[in-house]
């Protein structure tokens, strides 16, 4: 999986680099309704720019959806797209997901960009190749490995965002520390989340995009250590289909926080997790993410949801847990009664 990550030093000149080293007939680029009017003149300095084809799809990962995929079909379709031609994604993650599907798909795949507007899209969706559309009321249920061939990240976007869209890219942050070193982990505990230095924010955000892209490429299709990604994410996309369902969508990022309560506490009972570092990062995580309402009635319907997930096999839900920091124990299961008790502990430990 070859897939370039830039640190941009000079945004619209950086993208101008990259799109030049790109061979291709027509350029195109994919946003969201925000992204066109705060993201697009950070980069419409950059040659072919303003020439190129816009694509413009709501904003939000509700729209993240097969209408919208087809509208992005449709759009490359009637404005004369072949299989030369290149793709921009320019923002979040639900534009990289959706635009790196749309890529994957139109022709039998055609080459893209990601520029990733936000932290979480950054950090996350932008770098592995993974790409998807929710279906169903599932979330990316439908989707293909396909990667983006340079990802761009630049800080110059990180600096417009509201402080809770820092913190769903921090989350996952957060989750690849935990999965790396110790050493990270205290790093990023540490950062003063409420006057933020945007630099050093870069060289963080860069080396987390690295612990992922490092394991990527060891297992770019999922079949092992991957899996190591998917640290608080099974209780995570339940969070997420359920609030989904329920009409109250919840940040993904803020999703993973509460997910990885429920899976380092699992850790600690399968895996023998160290309790100390349990306490100190769900501190964290009632410092800054608050709580997601669920009561006790809720729990058969979220298991029921978490037994869909992509990551299961043979009907058993499957977790990526934790030993220690940065010994990942893939394929781990619990049984349904320690899972109720994992939501227990999750609902103490955020006061609800």
């Amino acid at each position: 999986m070859n897939q370039q990550v830039i640190k941009c030093s000079k945004l619209a000149t950086d993208v101008e680099k990259t799109i030049h080293s790109i061979r291709h007939d027509k350029l195109f680029v994919l946003m969201d309704e925000h992204t066109h009017l705060h993201c697009l003149p950070l980069i419409k300095e950059a040659k072919g720019i303003q020439e190129a084809v816009k694509i413009i799809v709501p904003s939000g990962d509700t729209n993240k959806t097969l209408e919208h995929l087809n509208d992005a079909w449709k759009q490359l379709t009637e404005n004369g797209a072949t299989r030369h031609s290149l793709l921009v994604n320019l923002g979040g993650g639900m534009v990289t997901d959706l635009g790196g599907f749309a890529a994957a798909t139109f022709k039998r795949g055609i080459a893209y960009i990601n520029i990733p507007t936000t932290l979480l899209g950054a950090v996350d969706a932008a770098v592995g190749g993974k790409t998807g559309i929710n279906f169903e009321g599932y979330k990316n249920e439908i989707g293909a490995f396909y990667p983006a061939n340079f990802v761009l990240i630049s800080s110059d976007f990180f600096q417009s965002l509201d402080h809770s869209a820092i913190l769903s890219g921090y989350a996952e942050m957060v989750k690849h520390a935990l999965i790396h070193s110790a050493s990270d982990w205290e790093k990023l505990l540490a950062f003063p989340l409420e006057t933020i230095d945007y630099l050093l924010l870069n060289e963080l955000v860069f080396r987390s995009v690295g612990i992922k892209r490092a394991i990527v490429e060891k297992d770019p299709y999922e079949k092992n250590i991957r899996k190591a990604l998917n640290l608080g994410h099974t209780t995570a996309h339940a969070f997420e289909s359920f609030a989904i369902n329920r009409g109250t969508p919840v940040a993904h990022g803020y999703a993973v926080a509460w997910g990885l309560i429920v899976e380092l506490w699992l850790s600690h009972r399968v895996c023998g997790f160290p309790k100390e570092k349990l306490q100190k990062t769900i501190r964290f995580i009632q410092q800054h993410y608050g709580a997601f309402d669920i009561t006790c009635d809720d729990y058969e319907t979220l298991f029921q949801i978490a037994m869909h997930d992509k990551k299961n096999v043979g009907g058993t839900i499957n977790f990526t847990l934790l030993s220690e920091i940065g010994n990942v124990q893939i394929d781990q299961t619990a049984d349904k009664n320690l899972i109720f008790d994992a939501f227990d502990f999750y609902r103490d430990s955020v006061g609800l």
